[in-house]
């Protein structure tokens, strides 16, 4: 099957993909879904030159919001994907207020700042970000779409995946993978496919309207924490506001959707002839996660592996950290440069994290639509009081007190503690750069798609013995070297950066070493003297990843 050719890879970037007859095809990665997880996903393995076909049953995006908000993580993300400031339109949001019926704003966490580089939370058009990655992924041309196209069936056979598909011609066809990812949402076929259950729990059913025009329109987000009818309610790019209404019981999908029920709904807000309604829909919130996101040769990700109600706005972000974290292993694999056991790392990194970010909405849930008056008097009051005390109060305020750090308990990176103030297997810290021609950068955009080995203070390649260092470049490894903001650099024999707003300073001293994944997750560190020592443990972890971590 050949890749796009211009004219197609302009229509697949509008959500227009051609509908041509689906050949006999074999292929390194088989991705089924096309929304934004299995287009990040496939932009991440054209990134890395792998060959990879992408199936999806619709023809074009549904031109409706879904997904509303990204935090800091999801951005540096789609920074790894291709994706600046200027791809897609976002909604910086400055604070988070929770309302209460009995005491009023009870809580306000403030978004204002920024983290790793970008803002800590924005809102955006989820149509606009597909075509965003419809338009990256259509630039590899390694990379395949097809749509319509829809998988029937999929399993393994020895060393291959084989997926049966029907193409838009209305034929079955088979198509041959080394590896198959389900992104193929919460109903996923692919997750079926390889025996895996669904567990967890179903919420009341929740009424999503969005909305332009509103006369006084917001610039935050807020939660109508009122237990008779929960209410967020939030901003959007656009001129767009978006509320969420829970139903309540005895309420049906019908009425729900109907404009003048929608529009009484509204009226608080903007009166109830004045908004141009873009959607109403009655949607039913799950807590679920699947038991093992991996069973051989086939992956889960995204919402076919994991749902996430949406009070945190976890549910796209998750799904994000899922492709981040498999993309470049695969395409290692595929490559011939790392053993296939680094793989089962997926699971052991993003089932535990995902799980964490499910209790954080069920518990934000639970402030959000409380399960009773008097519930919902005392557990606001709580919040409240503790308010009114500086240093609970900060914690309340803060943006990512609460969040889950994307850090692994065990997983593909070298067990033990660092000798600086890093922490392996969690995210390197993402800094502001200079280069040497006076070029600005983020460091992630420095460090590049592949294995990189960074030198804070000195140059890591003099430390380095030459067959350490060619084995490394063999992996497609680089070397980088951080300096302090202000000092001399010192044996620069390969590029040099300064640390302008001293992102690292505040880590590590001169003269450590970090090994930093395609990710971002520092997968070891150690004093630049052991450099040889540190890269041999590395490269030794992606060959027998399985044995070590048994």
């Amino acid at each position: 099957m050949e890749p796009r050719s211009t004219p197609e890879s302009d229509a697949a970037a509008l959500g227009e993909a051609p509908v041509g007859p689906l050949p006999e095809a074999d292929t390194d990665v088989l991705i089924i879904g096309y929304g934004p997880v299995g287009a990040a996903f496939a932009c991440l393995l054209g990134s890395h030159g792998v060959r990879t076909l992408v199936i999806e049953k619709a023809l074009d995006i549904l031109p409706l919001p879904r997904a509303i908000s990204l935090d800091s993580d999801a951005l540096r993300i789609l920074q790894l994907v291709g994706l600046d400031a200027s791809s897609f339109a976002t909604v910086r949001i400055p604070y988070v207020r929770m309302v209460s019926p009995f005491f009023g704003e009870f809580a306000r966490v403030d978004t204002s700042g920024t983290s790793d580089g970008f803002p800590m939370l924005v809102t955006f058009h989820q149509p606009d970000l597909e075509r965003a990655l419809r338009a990256k992924a259509a630039q590899h041309a390694s990379v395949t779409i097809c749509c319509p196209a829809e998988l029937i069936g999929l399993c393994e056979e020895g060393q291959r995946v084989r997926a049966t598909i029907r193409g838009a011609d209305g034929q079955t066809h088979t198509v041959s993978a080394g590896y198959a990812v389900g992104a193929d949402g919460a109903a996923s076929l692919v997750r079926s496919s390889i025996g895996e259950s669904f567990s967890g729990r179903t919420y009341q059913e929740w009424l999503v309207v969005d909305a332009r025009d509103v006369p006084s329109p917001i610039d935050h987000v807020e939660f109508i924490c009122d237990y008779r009818r929960p209410t967020p309610h939030m901003v959007a790019p656009g001129g767009r506001q978006r509320w969420e209404f829970m139903l309540q019981p005895g309420e049906v999908r019908a009425e729900m959707e109907r404009e003048d029920t929608v529009r009484t709904l509204l009226a608080p807000w903007s009166g109830v002839q004045q908004v141009t309604i873009d959607r109403s829909a009655v949607y039913r919130f799950h807590a679920r996660t699947c038991g093992c996101f991996q069973k051989g040769r086939i992956f889960v990700a995204g919402d076919a592996a994991h749902v996430t109600p949406p009070f945190v706005g976890q549910g796209l972000v998750a799904g994000l950290r899922d492709v981040a974290n498999l993309s470049w292993k695969l395409a290692l694999v595929v490559k011939g440069l790392a053993d296939a056991s680094i793989l089962d790392s997926y699971d052991r990194e993003r089932r535990p994290h995902a799980r964490q970010m499910i209790d954080l909405a069920r518990g934000m849930g639970f402030l959000v639509a409380p399960p009773g008056r008097a519930t919902s008097f005392f557990v606001h009051a709580g919040l409240r009081l503790a308010s009114a005390f500086p240093l609970t109060r900060r914690w309340i305020a803060s943006a990512t007190a609460a969040k889950p750090a994307t850090r692994f308990r065990a997983g593909l990176f070298v067990a033990g503690k660092s000798g600086a103030r890093l922490a392996r297997g969690t995210w390197l810290p993402q800094g502001l750069l200079r280069g040497a021609h006076g070029t600005y950068q983020l460091s992630d955009q420095v460090l590049g798609p592949g294995l990189t080995c960074v030198g804070f203070g000195r140059a890591p390649e003099p430390y380095i013995g030459t067959n350490v260092a060619d084995a490394w470049r063999a992996r497609g490894g680089t070397m980088v070297q951080i300096q302090a903001c202000g000092e001399p650099h010192q044996n620069t024999g390969g590029p040099a950066y300064e640390d302008v707003d001293r992102t690292f300073s505040r880590y590590v001293r001169s003269g450590w070493l970090a090994v930093v994944r395609p990710d971002g997750v520092l997968l070891h560190d150690g004093p630049l003297r052991a450099a040889s020592r540190v890269l041999r443990e590395s490269l030794s972890l992606l060959d027998r990843y399985a044995a070590r971590s048994s």
